[in-house]
């Protein structure tokens, strides 16, 4: 059995929230869910990429194809999320004014056997708190991952890269298919782990410091994501905020 929470918030620049997360089959921009569940099962995350059109349509449309996929052994998640990617395209073209609407998608994805997968197209991220340590669990699909894969910048030299708002194709993109990223999570999910989803309003304008100390302290799940949160505007965050928790009980 697990639990799963999740936030949003549309942050103290923006003027409508473009995020929206998943939990339980239910997709939510703004008020926050709690749920326990069983495997087989999907939480996620989807960032609508500002500056194309109706990019709150995107992320609650991709989570909403997403809801309904049942994870098990057989299922292939990246047919099904370049499925969703066809179906976000053709939405797009044929609907005045939602042209080349994208998001990006982060899951937790865990099938009827217990498995667990990362599944990441974008700059979404999920993180494993295990033992009073953070740990990021996928990788960034931008410009500046790629750069510091090369060895041409530092880890610290990509929280502040001119370049670092550049990411590959995601789901929607009518120029370019994205490369969704399915891969097991090593060492799984163990009781006190937390898995932490997040969109980059929050990832960028939070410590590594910050994180492991919000998510050590001794209060409800729901009220350290609403810390985390509140962290990352208090921060100067530009973008919303969505942070979704998922831990075994």
């Amino acid at each position: 059995m697990y639990y799963c929470c999740g936030i949003s918030d549309k942050g103290a620049v923006r003027s409508h929230n473009e995020d929206a997360y998943l939990v339980n089959k239910i997709v939510m921009s703004h008020a926050q869910v709690e749920s326990e569940i069983n495997h087989p099962f999907i939480a996620a995350v989807a960032d609508g990429v500002g500056g194309e059109a109706s990019g709150e349509i995107a992320s609650r449309m991709a989570l909403e194809l997403l809801s309904g996929v049942r994870v098990g052994k057989k299922v292939d998640l990246r047919a099904k999320l370049m499925s969703i990617h066809n179906r976000l395209k053709r939405y797009g073209i044929t609907h005045g004014g939602s042209a080349n609407m994208q998001t990006t998608l982060c899951a937790l994805a865990v099938d009827d056997s217990g498995r667990a997968f990362s599944v990441n197209v974008g700059d979404s991220r999920m993180y494993r708190y295990r033992d009073g340590v953070i740990t990021q669990l996928s990788t960034d699909q931008s410009l500046v991952q790629m750069l510091y894969e090369q060895g041409k910048i530092t880890d610290e030299e990509k929280k502040t890269h001119s370049q670092k708002n550049v990411i590959f194709p995601v789901l929607g993109n009518i120029s370019d298919d994205p490369d969704p990223c399915v891969s097991e999570i090593e060492g799984g999910i163990v009781k006190g782990d937390i898995i932490i989803i997040c969109s980059d309003g929050l990832s960028d304008f939070i410590t590594r410091g910050e994180f492991e100390e919000i998510l050590s302290l001794p209060m409800r799940l729901p009220k350290r994501l609403r810390r985390l949160a509140d962290t990352a505007i208090d921060n100067g965050s530009t973008d919303n905020v969505t942070v979704v928790g998922v831990s075994v009980i």
